[in-house]
């Protein structure tokens, strides 16, 4: 296995690529009590349209089959569910679907061995049927009809259709109605056969573990299987320019809250620039702002700001969200801010203290086995390892973080969604 050492969270990471193509990344944690595994697949919601290998004709899937594809990977052919199985077991099973990745898992304490077998099982044993099918259009149109009533969910998919035309980031995770009503398990299987192939897979392990045996147990469980050649993913062309400047619905809450977007660019350097986003936002936004206090003391935000910044090769974007009675209040004072640190740069007090901040959180991030995992999986399927975000913390100047700011978080690229 290849080693990578960490000196500044004093961490080893053992990364193996079997013969099959699967990548698995070991994150050995000495006296921890629970253990935690994550297998997932670098096929998310954006991944409806592509071409198979041999084939020139590009192929299209109905929006939200791969969250689709998730629910059903439980159900197998005995009838037996295999979440039930692995809860029975005293683990705590779960998996989720994201824009560019899927992923199954569970955390134990113990039977964490017994548990592998039923977990290795049933994520490489899908079992479809135009009736199971039929069966779960019901369970996940009512998962889809639940999320409409959220407001918080429907700010920041709003922001995102502000942002983007095209590209498919703009479309609910979990698809609509109406598309999920013309998937089949003949779809299901396409794409099963072609995304769940073990080079375009990864397993993440983070416990009390010893590497090589961990690994000898995983390759022990390890169906074989021919890896075949990954389909060729076809994106939409997306224009730099914002969709639309600004959306806004009125739902049933007790006070409006909104959502900033920033359409971003993707560059060589992601993690660097993920960093100095963080402290950018987290320095004009954060508790310890000037904008936070006045907005807070006038009573207009109600609680704090929220931030994030996410990434895939495709696509960027910054996202600011709160609570506040007056939004369109909140959103001009936003700006304010931004364009007075434009013009007088950061202060650079504000700036260490935020930037040391957010290397604290990248530390305090690996006292947890489930949290260490989920990030070397997602950061994998991104062309990254994790540890790159301690070791260019450094890198992240107070000059280089004034040029996103002027670079980033600009009027033509920013959008509004509000819920009244």
């Amino acid at each position: 296995m290849e080693i990578i050492e960490n000196d500044k969270v004093k961490e080893k990471l053992y990364i193996e690529k079997l013969e099959n193509g699967l990548t698995v990344m070991i994150i050995p944690r000495k006296n921890t009590i629970k253990k935690y595994i994550i297998f997932g697949t670098h096929f998310g919601s954006n991944d409806n349209k592509f071409i198979l290998p041999g084939e020139s004709e590009e192929k299209s899937v109905p929006d939200g089959i791969a969250h689709f594809l998730e629910h059903k990977m439980f159900e197998q052919k005995s009838g037996i569910n295999s979440l039930d199985t692995l809860t029975a077991m005293g683990v705590s099973a779960n998996a989720y679907t994201t824009n560019d990745h899927t992923a199954y898992l569970y955390e134990a304490t113990e039977n964490f061995y017994e548990a592998l077998d039923e977990f290795m099982d049933y994520v490489q044993n899908p079992y479809y049927t135009d009736e199971n099918v039929e069966k779960e259009k019901g369970i996940i149109a009512q998962e889809i009809n639940m999320y409409e009533d959220y407001p918080e969910w429907q700010t920041y998919l709003n922001a995102i259709k502000c942002m983007y035309k095209n590209f498919p980031v703009r479309i609910d995770i979990a698809g609509s109605v109406e598309s999920i009503g013309k998937i089949t398990k003949e779809m299901l299987y396409l794409c099963y056969d072609n995304f769940y192939t073990p080079s375009n897979m990864g397993i993440a392990i983070c416990g009390d573990f010893e590497p090589e045996k961990i690994l000898e147990e995983i390759k022990k469980r390890i169906i074989k299987t021919e890896n075949r050649e990954l389909p060729k993913r076809i994106y939409p062309d997306e224009p730099d320019e914002i969709n639309e400047k600004e959306k806004t619905v009125n739902m049933n809450l007790s006070n409006p809250i909104f959502t900033i977007g920033f359409k971003d660019k993707v560059e060589d350097d992601m993690v660097k620039k993920h960093i100095g986003l963080q402290v950018l936002m987290n320095t004009l936004f954060g508790k310890s702002s000037k904008l936070y206090k006045k907005l807070t003391d006038e009573n207009i935000l109600l609680g704090s700001f929220g931030m994030e910044y996410e990434f895939t090769p495709n696509y960027a974007f910054a996202l600011i969200n709160g609570v506040s009675r007056e939004p369109k209040k909140v959103i001009e004072e936003v700006n304010k801010e931004i364009e007075n640190a434009k013009q007088n740069g950061l202060n650079a007090e504000d700036f260490e203290r935020n930037k040391k901040k957010i290397y604290g959180a990248y530390i305090t991030e690996y006292n947890s086995v489930e949290e260490t995992a989920r990030n070397f999986l997602a950061d994998y399927f991104k062309g990254i390892n994790s540890f790159e975000y301690l070791d260019k913390y450094a890198d992240v100047t107070k000059e280089y973080t004034e040029e996103l700011l002027k670079s980033v978080l600009v009027e033509n690229k920013e959008v509004y969604s509000i819920v009244n």
